[in-house]
């Protein structure tokens, strides 16, 4: 038999005294005496009293609480945000329920309608890959829910009027492509995420702006898309070693696709950088450490997130004085280790 959960009625039929004074000891209300207030509260422990939360934010029409999507739990960049996130809304007051899309629409949907549903009063959102259609994002600001964007953007998510923090993808991708071009690279391959999501459009974007100003042609047959996790980049290595002429050098619109690639090369006797340089684009935390050190661009996690944080904060405290949406765009950062260098003869 299910347990029945304890309300403040319970815990004034246990003290023979109002639910009202078992409410407002429980507020800390200061015509509650202390000895009161003592008592209510060690009475709560023993009942375990759960305060409803979604009801209270039900009567006060807050409540302190903010909603983060994130497509995967598990990379670090999605990771630094939530600590910059936290970092800001938690000195404010809010706490913050963390859902993850695995860059399913569904889950994506069934998360926002979960979020809205618990009455959060903010939430901060990068959009699974795999989404098209953005109904459910309609929903949040229709239903006056402060609405912030990272990372990722689509033309009709912008057309929402909302705020949002990114990267600068272009310059990040034409960094990176420069490099291997000043290395001495000329044949350089991109691996391209979907084009239907703005950041992997902005990428190839700064990949072939890069080649057009050393006067490099663009090799469409070069250019391969792809989904960019590990095991897509291991496809990508087999791909490779199927064409009739290597390219010398690949850059990577994610570290993940950059590393499955290397380990396959790696392991059919190509050099790297000597026979191909790589360049990533993420700074994930096994960058570093994998043989070699892998080059890549670094995206500023955790101040995406911070800046995101404060811009709901500046929503809240707006919303009176006429708040005005913003768009701040953060510039990457070329992290150069050893899978770029090649050896100048």
């Amino acid at each position: 038999m299910k347990n029945k959960k304890t309300t403040i009625h319970d815990i004034a039929e246990e003290l023979d005294i109002t639910a009202s004074t078992v409410s407002r000891a429980l507020k800390d209300h200061p015509r509650i005496s202390d000895a009161t207030k003592e008592l209510v509260v060690k009475t709560a422990d023993k009942l375990d009293y759960q305060p409803n939360h979604i009801a209270a934010a039900l009567r006060k029409g807050k409540s302190n609480i903010i909603g983060v999507i994130i497509p995967m739990a598990d990379r670090n960049f999605f990771a630094s945000i939530i600590r910059g996130v936290e970092e800001v809304v938690n000195q404010a007051g809010y706490r913050v329920i963390i859902s993850q899309s695995n860059d399913s629409p569904e889950k994506e949907k069934a998360n926002i309608k979960a979020l809205l549903e618990s009455q959060v009063d903010g939430i901060l959102a990068s959009y699974a890959k795999e989404t098209t259609e953005f109904s459910h994002y309609e929903e949040i600001v229709n239903q006056n829910v402060p609405l912030i964007l990272f990372d990722r953007l689509h033309e009709t998510l912008e057309s929402l009027k909302v705020s949002s923090v990114v990267i600068n993808d272009y310059l990040g991708a034409y960094k990176a492509t420069e490099h291997l071009i000043e290395q001495g690279y000329k044949r350089i391959a991109h691996f391209s995420g979907q084009q239907h999501i703005s950041i992997y459009k902005e990428r190839r974007r700064g990949y072939e702006e890069a080649l057009k100003r050393h006067n490099i042609p663009i090799d469409e047959s070069l250019i391969v898309e792809s989904n960019l996790k590990l095991e897509a980049g291991r496809e990508l290595g087999k791909e490779v070693l199927s064409w009739d002429k290597l390219p010398d050098a690949i850059f990577s619109a994610s570290d993940y696709g950059a590393v499955g690639a290397m380990e396959v090369l790696k392991n059919n006797g190509i050099r790297i950088p000597e026979d191909i340089g790589i360049v990533g684009f993420l700074n994930e935390s096994f960058t570093s450490f994998v043989e070699p050190a892998l080059t890549t661009i670094d995206q500023h996690g955790e101040k995406m997130g911070q800046i995101s944080a404060q811009k709901f904060l500046d929503h809240m405290d707006g919303e009176k004085n006429n708040y005005a949406p913003s768009k701040t765009v953060l510039n990457p950062e070329l992290i150069v280790r050893k899978s770029s260098l090649k050896e100048k003869k």
